[in-house]
């Protein structure tokens, strides 16, 4: 049997932060216009992928559906967690989320798989600023399997911008997308919930 894994696409869901732009609250299980942030990233996960295997570095909850694993010890950053979820990832390529982006769709996804060509390790989201946003990416797995293999450190632009990614303009107010205070929250809430009432 072929140990090469197959093509397609898994994700790794980083929710085990301490969110303390947020107060220590629970931020992947703060709600949305409905929906858990958590809820809502695996949402857009599975429309987009929907045999994607969904493994959520974090606390077990009953939703969404997924493989819950934890770094060792908990809490201890982007990188153990990455390391630790990607254990688990059996295709060729992977998207490494955050749990707080409640606005990310599977047409978001589709946009970063699309630049993410032959020649490329990865493909991300990069704000106004021009700045990386590491959390918003879809990879190859391999790649980041073998950097990984060799890397000691703590830091997700040093782990993962010698890669050479992709760049993918962010067209969304960051403000709306990532939720790292109750600012960002609040205004999620506002667009997602206004989206919803036009849809209905």
């Amino acid at each position: 049997m072929s140990s090469t894994p197959p093509v397609g696409l898994d994700a790794v869901i980083l929710a085990g932060g301490a969110a303390q732009r947020m107060g220590g609250a629970d931020k992947p299980g703060l709600a949305v216009a409905g929906r858990t942030m958590l809820e809502r990233v695996a949402d857009a996960v599975r429309a987009h992928a929907p045999d994607a295997r969904l493994i959520v570095v974090g606390p077990p909850r009953e939703s969404p559906p997924a493989l819950y694993v934890r770094e060792d010890p908990p809490g201890a950053g982007p990188v153990p967690a990455l390391r630790v979820g990607l254990a688990h990832v059996r295709a060729q390529r992977f998207a490494l989320l955050a749990a707080d982006l409640p606005r990310l769709t599977a047409a978001h996804l589709a946009e970063l798989a699309e630049a993410l060509d032959e020649t490329a390790s990865g493909a991300v989201y990069v704000d106004a600023g021009g700045r990386e946003q590491w959390l918003t990416g879809v990879w190859r797995t391999g790649a980041v399997r073998a950097a990984l293999a060799d890397y000691r450190g703590r830091s997700l632009y040093r782990l993962l911008g010698p890669l050479d990614p992709r760049p993918v303009t962010l067209a969304d107010d960051g403000a709306e997308f990532d939720c790292d205070t109750p600012e960002d929250l609040a205004h999620a809430r506002r667009a997602l919930e206004r989206d919803t009432s036009a849809e209905t």
